[in-house]
């Protein structure tokens, strides 16, 4: 629909911003925090951009304050972050590490006297090196009891301030990425392995959202979920088809269990065709039903666009584009199921992810078509090569091109009758992009570092920082 006038924002709309503890705190083994999967799995060399790593990441543990009074400058109106399961318990599990609690009620004292609603991430990727010794991580069932401790801990620490939790962050990228294409640690390659982790994980997280009820009765918690709607490459009706499979496999085999609490019946029938299916007891059934989210929690940044894939087409073994060298990522995709195209309607990004605002405004309509849920924006941004000019000048207008159409979009999806809680850019500051390195910067705020050399980590607002304290001032009515 086109629209000659869009509504307005709710009045109480969360202008935010984002961040994960591992991206972001550094302090790697200081104030008695233990190791975590990434600290390790970062030192394997080969395994990101120029060996870069956490171990000093931005600094914000000891500049919080800092970063903090940059937000108040903006006007955010919340902050999203990610507590540090190894901050907490070192172990993974046993005794708790107070030093660390302490980081995190000063950090949300911090934002709440500056009116910043805090919004807690509970798990980000960092699982407690400790845990995946001892038993394999996101393979064991034990890892539902300890994270439901861990979990416990927090609502019982910061329930009585903190109103906005996500569980678990993008565990379709997390156990995807982790399990199925190696790429993230533990680093492994094998699809079965891969559903069974996904099933423990629902498992853990409907675990967790039950507890939350107990502890926080007045507050709302739901997932956050990697979200790319798929579209088919051309009307045919095969490529409609596959379509219809890639968004049931990527996008319904999480949602579904998130929001109505069961898996999609074609997709795990056809696991259980292929002898892959995660193992299902009925009494599991019973707890992904009682922990449905009370929001979507959604990362959108790109859409995808498949095709028909013949039975001895590509496969998903294809090459990620992790340098910034546009053209590099590769097509894959699931023989018999469908594969990836490029859309030649839309552009895309240095690291080949498409540029897609009107896919926020579809994306946002088929999750309150499907599920009747809130819908709380946890991550959209643009990650680009920033120059620092002289004057400690930034000019990123092309990001402000890109916030500025998805906002639209988010308000064009409002009009159309979808309940926005929020909008969440990623990120505030620059951070450490996983396995892209320093060099693909997010932030409202430039920090002074790169692959080689820490620098000074200075905080310098780009033009972007300025543009969006405007948006929030006027709760978006001039974007």
């Amino acid at each position: 629909m086109i629209y000659t006038k869009l509504d307005a924002f709710r009045d109480d709309f969360l202008w935010g911003s984002a961040s994960a503890a591992y991206q972001v705190e550094g302090a790697w083994n200081d104030g008695g925090k233990g190791e975590s999967i990434w600290d390790i799995y970062t030192k394997i060399p080969g395994a990101t951009f120029k060996g870069t790593n956490g171990d000093i990441a931005v600094d914000h543990y000891n500049r919080y304050k800092e970063d903090v009074a940059l937000m108040a400058e903006m006007g955010l109106k919340a902050y999203r972050f990610s507590i540090s399961w190894s901050r907490i318990y070192p172990e993974g599990r046993g005794e708790v590490n107070e030093e660390g609690l302490k980081f995190y009620d000063d950090l949300i004292d911090e934002l709440l006297k500056n009116n910043i609603k805090p919004i807690i991430t509970i798990y980000h990727w960092d699982l407690p090196q400790a845990l995946q010794e001892l038993y394999g991580g996101w393979e064991s069932k034990n890892i539902i009891e300890d994270f439901n401790n861990y979990c416990i801990t927090l609502y019982k620490r910061y329930g009585d301030r903190v109103k906005y939790w996500v569980t678990l962050n993008e565990q379709n990228v997390f156990i995807g990425l982790g399990y199925k294409e190696g790429l993230h640690p533990p680093g492994v390659k094998d699809i079965k392995r891969m559903l069974q982790a996904n099933h423990i994980a629902n498992l853990a997280n409907a675990k967790a959202i039950e507890s939350f009820r107990l502890f926080v009765p007045n507050g709302m918690i739901g997932p956050s979920f990697a979200f790319s709607p798929t579209y088919p490459y051309s009307c045919n009706p095969e490529d409609i088809l596959a379509a219809e499979d890639a968004e049931d496999i990527n996008c319904s085999w999480w949602l579904d269990v998130y929001c109505k609490g069961t898996y999609p019946s074609f997709t795990l029938k056809n696991y259980e065709k292929l002898g892959i299916a995660p193992v299902i007891e009925d009494e599991e059934l019973e707890l992904l039903e009682k922990g449905k989210a009370d929001f979507i929690g959604i990362n959108y940044y790109r859409t995808s666009t498949v095709a028909m894939n013949p039975l001895d087409g590509v496969t998903g073994n294809y090459r990620m584009n992790n340098s910034g060298e546009k053209g590099t990522q590769e097509e894959g995709g699931i023989p018999g199921v469908y594969k990836n195209k490029k859309n030649p309607h839309l552009d895309s990004t240095n690291w080949d992810w498409e540029i897609d605002s009107t896919g926020l405004r579809i994306g946002l309509r088929r999750l309150t078509s499907k599920y009747g849920l809130p819908i709380l924006i946890t991550e959209n941004g643009l990650g680009e090569f920033d120059k620092l000019q002289e004057g400690d000048v930034i000019n990123d207008d092309y990001r402000i091109k890109y916030l500025k159409n998805h906002v639209k979009a988010c308000k064009e999806a409002v009009t159309d009758g979808v309940e926005l809680l929020g909008y969440c850019t990623w990120s505030f500051t620059d951070l450490l992009s996983w396995l892209n390195g320093y060099q693909k910067r997010y932030g409202f705020v430039y920090v002074n570092r790169d692959e080689n050399d820490v620098k000074d980590l200075r905080r310098i607002k780009k033009k972007s920082f300025y543009w969006y304290k405007d948006v929030i001032k006027n709760n978006g009515e001039d974007i």
